[in-house]
């Protein structure tokens, strides 16, 4: 067994030889195989849970722990426990097909995250017994010295003990957007807590490398890295019970039995429509014992086996027993529909909860925009600004148009009166045959160009299938993408190869498989300063044959190499210029205007030593000391890079407005990129400038000035920021709070492992399918294919379609039960000759119209198709939910009406024709002096049966009239056909719900012996006479509610409420923000 403290967590304060010495391994030899053996039998794999199994236990728990379930389940073993096996049995097919369909959608989900885990490196080179081996990750134990190199995942936390320009991607982890360079020989102090990001001698598990190469020692595994305690973490549901410690203990036990009782129930937890659901099962469930005790009060409580069936079918009629069955079918088909549209829906009721979303919180990189760098321009000085246009594909040097303006500045050609700037086209040409202008020093873009290309390590190559392929950090891959199309990539100056052959035609490198340099290259590497987060720059060390001097070649963030600057080139590279604060300030000015176009901005420098005139110990200074090469440096330009958004992406946001939806960007970027980038897709005005600098400080805020601020402050502010530059992963979940305080229902969207507190702390979690992270997609409850933005728009409309679906057969069915209970308990005060009830309808007709006749018609009106004017209506009032006042009032009417046509009916049968004889004993079997009633009965069951079905067709909207569903059209005649044929499971159902009730009316046996009714002749007639009733009254209530809505309003943002605002202006809340508390923002609280 393992001899190490498996609790030990502080290896960044260890040096190289005592981590070692820990895991008792050396970086020769490694582990031997019977010891790495026996630490994975007693730790178990690197792994953050088993992948593959699915808990089918825990899937039928899910599908059975709600209170519309437990209510059926309930009736179910009541029934069977008086042996009435026709109603057990009908319940019991309605529990089985729920449980079944929501297993089989969880199933499917399921499935489809495992296909989608891709956050764990699947091999890892280690070194066991003296042996270089490539093993599966699961089997990397504590104590295996690992090897890794660009492109690699990192498949444990690593100690790193050697290493070469090694930076990785920890966004992922920590959010940190750039990477991180490590230091393998950097320790800590013991007695400080050093921040997880800060831990530059180690290398964390899930984390890529995006240049260099490393050897670590393999020092935690599996739930114990840094990721799987983040993991971890999710798999708890704290503060789901909650205890004050100012209650005494009875009221908090009491607070907790409640608390429980509701997560069990689903009457605290889950979606809006989960929690009233599950709300109103637990009040039909009280208000149906009540009925029952009423139907067997009216018998004197001389309770024999039919009244006891009759009471369970009243209860039951207050029971939608086919809700349940319904709704999870509609779900399971939007969720099917969303999965060709590449959204994943992990949780069904989560795509409804969209329906209700007002506030959608996105980040940028990636889901918003491409989350490609692309180099847009250049500016060398005294040379020119270079504009590289028409480019959409990111690895493809080949690609694009790349035109000149000369001698001209960004800042001064963006700021040139005169249309015509002198623009030279076809630059690339211009500058390979050398037909530039003779004004033009074609030595100064050259140089510039040198120094990009080989302050750089990325590779642009074409693969074995013809296709562009990278290796690299995004940001030098933009650049060497450029030096590529500029026909200078790397591997021309250096002589190195590249894999299955160069961007060049000529090349001759044909797929080496290990990297090789020509020795009689131009340029030979030297050393290298790699990219400090601290400082922001780099620098790479090159001997130049071509000259015989030694160039120093820097890059990094404009201030931090603009700093170190000395000259500059005048009007050609024989005028050395000193750099003046003007200068300086010039260039700073060209700076923030490539910034205001969303371009992220990096500066390059270079200076040169003659080898002639080195001394000794300026050679070793080149190599060794970082503050000597880098100073009076020579500034030679800018570069612009760009992550361009997504086509579809200002489309979706402006629907999104339209929709009554604020978008809010919250992101790793600077604020300049950010705001440009947020005004090209439209969360933020074009027309920023209009605004008082107050307000453009609430709209765009950094992560800092935001956390600075008290959640009272946050509060006070009249609107929340629509951009957040610079932010964290704490700063998302301060947003979502900041929205649940206003009482906004809020989507969250996320890719790492930091970003899984937001997402489940939203009320709908998104995670990005491609780039996120295992974590990330377990922590959220819907997942996109494609990270793309206008996907999560696509989920929205199918979310309100969903919505407006279940709420039309929820008044459907509700409307019923209201009926048949009212129908049913009023029908009580028919006695008969021994003073008994006489039941209005039987307990088979009852549970014939619950079951057959309501439900598959609900079942088409989930299949409509959405409204026109669906995403220019307001988001879904979340605390409302489906119930909203008019629906209830709707219900209460149709159900009125309803029953009102059913008794008009039994009563005109029995008081009509037969003087009103109610027989005896009519509720168990049939006689002669039964007739009446059992033909009452017929007639009362035609009409209830027709009257859903007029009402399936009525609901389908919910205030046109039935004969007027698009009252645009020329045609009405034809369109209202066409309307009715364009659901055609809803029109077939309705059709099949007519046509059932004369075969249970005529079959023999079935009728007197089953449904307890006879067959009618005239009694048609007043079916059909009430049910036409019926509709003439559903039409007038109709007519009365558009009269009264006649001045509909429409979505607006939800932002506008606080300044009654309205859509033709989506900033309007911030154009009138004029009364903002500025020294909050500006000087915000610390």
């Amino acid at each position: 067994m393992s001899t190490f403290d498996h609790e030990f967590t502080d290896f960044h304060t260890l040096t190289k030889d005592e981590t070692l010495e820990f895991f008792h391994t050396d970086e020769q030899n490694g582990l031997n195989y019977d010891v790495a053996n026996k630490i994975l039998k007693e730790i178990g794999e690197n792994s953050l849970g088993d992948d593959s199994k699915i808990d089918y236990k825990a899937m039928i728990i899910h599908q059975i722990c709600n209170a519309m379930i437990l209510v059926l389940f309930i009736s179910m073993i009541i029934s069977f426990a008086i042996h009435d096996w026709i109603t057990g049995g009908v319940i019991t097919f309605v529990v089985g097909v729920n449980v079944i369909i929501g297993l089989i959608q969880e199933y499917k989900a399921s499935k489809t995250m495992n296909s989608l885990k891709q956050l764990s490196s699947p091999n890892a080179h280690v070194i066991r017994f003296g042996n270089s081996e490539i093993i599966s990750s699961k089997d990397v134990v504590p104590g295996d010295i690992v090897s890794v190199k660009v492109g690699d995942t990192i498949p444990a936390d690593l100690r790193l003990i050697s290493m070469q320009n090694f930076e990785t991607d920890e966004a992922l982890l920590t959010g940190e957007a750039l990477p991180v360079s490590k230091d393998c020989d950097l320790i800590f102090p013991k007695d400080e807590h050093t921040p997880v990001g800060d831990r530059i001698n180690l290398a964390y598990s899930s984390s890529s490398v995006v240049k260099g190469r490393a050897i670590g020692v393999v020092i935690k595994t599996g739930l114990n890295t840094e990721i799987g305690k983040i993991a971890k973490s999710l798999t708890t549901d704290e503060g789901l019970i909650s205890k004050n410690p100012n209650f005494s203990f009875w009221k908090n036990s009491w607070i907790t039995i409640k608390q429980s009782c509701g997560a069990f129930l689903g009457t605290t937890v889950g979606t809006p429509l989960h929690r009233k659901l599950s709300k109103l099962a637990v009040l039909l469930f009280f208000v149906a014992v009540i009925f029952a005790i009423v139907v067997m009060a009216s018998q004197k409580f001389d309770v024999d086996k039919g009244v006891a069936i009759y009471a369970i079918c009243v209860a039951l009629s207050m029971i939608p027993s086919s809700l349940v069955v319904v709704l999870t079918i509609t779900m399971s088909v939007g969720a099917s529909v969303m999965a060709s549209r590449n959204v994943i829906i992990r949780r069904l009721d989560s795509l409804e909860a969209l329906g209700a979303v007002n506030d959608i919180c996105s980040d940028k990189t990636g889901t918003l925009t491409q989350g490609k760098m692309i180099a847009r321009q250049v500016w060398v000085p005294n040379f020119g600004t270079i504009m590289v246009n028409d480019s959409n594909e990111p690895f493809n040097p080949t690609v694009g148009n790349i035109n000149l303006i000369p001698k001209q500045s960004p800042y001064e050609f963006k700021n040139e009166e005169e249309e015509d700037v002198g623009i030279l086209q076809g630059f690339k040409n211009r500058y390979l045959n050398k037909t530039l202008p003779e004004s033009l020093d074609l030595r100064l873009f050259t140089k510039w160009l040198e120094t990009a290309t080989l302050a750089n390590i990325a590779k642009v190559f074409l693969n074995g299938e013809n296709k562009w392929t990278v290796h690299g950090d995004p940001t030098e891959i933009a650049i060497q993408v450029f030096a590529s199309r500029m026909d200078l990539p790397r591997s021309r100056l250096t002589g190195e190869s590249i894999p299955n052959g160069d961007i060049t035609d000529d090349s001759d490198s044909k797929g080496a498989e290990e990297e090789k340099v020509d020795e009689n290259a131009d340029f030979q590497h030297l050393a290298e300063f790699p990219f400090d987060s601290t400082i922001k720059r780099m620098s790479a060390i090159y001997n130049d044959h071509r000259n015989n001097t030694t160039e120093v070649f820097t890059k990094g963030a404009s201030e931090s190499v603009l700093k170190n600057c000395t000259y500059w080139y005048g009007e050609n590279q024989d005028t050395l210029l000193h750099l003046t604060e003007t200068d300086k300030a010039f260039i700073q000015k060209n700076v923030n205007t490539l910034s205001a176009e969303g371009l992220r901005v990096l500066a390059f420098a270079s200076k040169s030593f003659k080898n002639d005139e080195l001394s000794q110990e300026t050679k070793e200074k080149l190599t060794s000391n970082r503050e000597f090469v880098e100073d009076k440096l020579i500034f030679l330009g800018l570069i612009g890079i760009y992550d361009p958004p997504r086509q579809e992406t200002a489309g979706a946001v402006k629907k999104f407005h339209q929709a009554g939806i604020n978008v809010r960007m919250l992101t790793g970027d600077f604020p300049g990129t950010a705001k440009a980038i947020a005004q090209e897709v439209g969360i933020l005005p074009i027309n920023l400038y209009h605004y008082p600098k107050d307000v453009i400080d609430i709209m765009v805020m950094t992560g800092t000035q935001f956390d600075d601020l008290s959640e009272e402050e946050i509060d006070n502010l009249p609107v929340l920021p629509l951009v957040i530059a610079r932010c964290s992963p704490q700063t998302k979940v301060r947003m979502i709070e900041a929205l649940h305080r206003r009482g906004k229902f809020c989507a969250m969207t996320g890719d790492g492992v930091n970003d899984s507190p937001s997402l489940k702390m939203a009320n709908v979690g998104i995670a990005m399918g491609i780039n996120g992270s295992d974590v990330a997609k377990e922590a959220s409850d819907i997942v996109l294919r494609d990270d793309n933005f206008a996907s999560i728009l696509n989920a929205v409309e199918e979310g309100r379609r969903m919505s407006d679906n279940i709420q039309k057969f929820v008044l459907q069915l509700l409307a019923e039960n209201v009926a048949q209970a009212l129908y049913l308990i009023v029908g009580l005060v028919f006695i008969d000759s021994e003073h008994k009830s006489v039941f209005p309808l039987s307990p088979v007709e009852v549970l014939w119209v619950i079951v057959v006749t309501s439900c598959f018609p609900a079942m088409g009106l989930g299949l409509e198709l959405a409204a026109p004017d669906l995403m220019e209506r307001p988001p879904n009032d979340s605390k409302a939910g489906i119930f909203t006042w008019e629906v209830i009032a709707d219900m209460f009417v149709y159900g009125l009406m309803m029953a009102g046509s059913c008794m008009a009916t039994f009563t005109t049968i029995i008081y009509g024709k037969d003087s009103g004889e109610l027989g005896q004993n009519c509720n168990n079997k049939y006689s002669s002096i039964c007739d009446p009633v059992y033909k009452a009965r017929s007639g009362a069951f035609a009409t209830m049966t027709w009257c859903a079905l007029i009402l399936a067709w009525e609901v389908v909207d919910m205030r046109r009239s039935f004969f007027r569903m698009k009252p645009e059209t020329d045609e009405p005649v034809k369109q209202f056909f066409r309307d009715i044929w364009s659901n055609k499971f809803l029109f077939w159902s309705i059709m099949f719900g007519f046509a059932s009730a004369f075969p249970v009316v005529y079959i023999p046996v079935i009728n007197d012996k089953v449904f307890l009714h006879r067959p009618i002749g005239y009694e048609w007639g007043l079916a059909i006479a009430y049910t036409v009733a019926f509709w003439v009254g559903c039409e007038l209530h109709k007519y009365v509610k558009r009269v009264y809505f006649r001045k509909k309003s429409k979505a607006h943002n939800p932002e506008n409420d606080l300044e009654n605002g309205n859509m033709k202006n989506p900033f309007e809340a911030y154009s009138t923000s004029t009364t903002i508390r500025t020294d909050i923002i500006i000087n915000p609280k610390k």
